[in-house]
């Protein structure tokens, strides 16, 4: 299995998670105990807690050690106002809003952030505050990825985190024998892989191309890309991470490449 960003995980679990119905809308007023999320809230989150749907875990203040920052929230369209709980638009949806606004947020174009170790999860309203009419999100950066098995601590602000040349520390490596299903690192730690540059597969609006030519050319582009960003030695190892139609579906367009280095 290729590895799969956080950021981009969470919206195909969105997509394709089995979570029980919830009912459209009402009048009713949310549960009091479940507010509106607040622009700028710290948390002390685990990779548990970005695997649910929704969240209510308290703030913390933000010079105290934290592992998530939201960055952006919200009201739902209004075409979500009879949606069930798990409706399959959401996911899309999200995945849009939520990952612009992390490239704003962090000050980096879409290459640089899916090669960074920091990623991002997004969260609805529980289902009773659903039921009862809430239809807000919120996106947070997470210290972390998929493969983490426990968050960094974040700055007190991740904004502007990845300006300019961003330290080792927030950037992804791999530590093992080949980048497919080895541990992801930040690249302060010990590697063996470390990502580089990525390749645009396609355009928004186009038809996701296959597996098969997928994966040609991320290899051959990643070929030569490594060989460049190594300046072209005699003998160079590299990887690459790219990804299904459901990733594709979900809105993500590009391949990642990973050069082997000596640290």
């Amino acid at each position: 299995m290729p590895y799969v960003p956080r950021r981009l995980r969470v919206a195909v679990l969105v997509l394709a998670a089995a979570w029980a119905i919830a009912g459209c809308g009402s009048d009713t007023a949310p549960p009091e105990d479940e507010k509106p999320p607040e622009l700028g809230a710290c948390r002390v989150l685990t990779p548990d807690d970005v695997a649910q749907p929704s969240n209510t875990t308290d703030p913390v203040d933000c010079s105290e050690a934290h592992t998530a920052e939201t960055y952006a929230v919200g009201e739902l369209p209004a075409s979500f106002d009879h949606a069930d709980h798990d409706d399959e638009e959401l996911g899309a949806w999200a995945y849009t809003t939520c990952s612009d606004a992390f490239q704003k947020f962090l000050g980096a174009d879409e290459s640089l952030v899916m090669r960074t170790i920091v990623s991002w999860a997004w969260f609805r309203p529980t289902e009773p505050a659903w039921d009862a009419g809430a239809r807000w999100y919120r996106c947070d950066v997470v210290g972390g990825g998929e493969q983490s098995k426990e968050y960094v601590d974040l700055p007190d602000t991740a904004k502007g985190l990845l300006l300019g040349r961003p330290k080792d520390r927030w950037m992804v490596c791999a530590d093992g024998p080949t980048v497919a299903g080895s541990v992801k690192v930040p690249c302060t730690e010990p590697h063996q892989w470390r990502a580089v540059t990525t390749i645009s597969l396609g355009d928004a609006q186009d038809d996701y191309p296959g597996d098969r030519l997928v994966e040609v050319k991320t290899r051959d582009f990643c070929s030569d890309s490594v060989g460049a960003w190594l300046s072209y030695p005699v003998d160079y190892d590299f990887g690459y991470t790219w990804f299904h139609q459901a990733e594709w579906d979900a809105g993500n367009r590009r391949s990642v490449c990973w050069a082997k280095t000596d640290q």
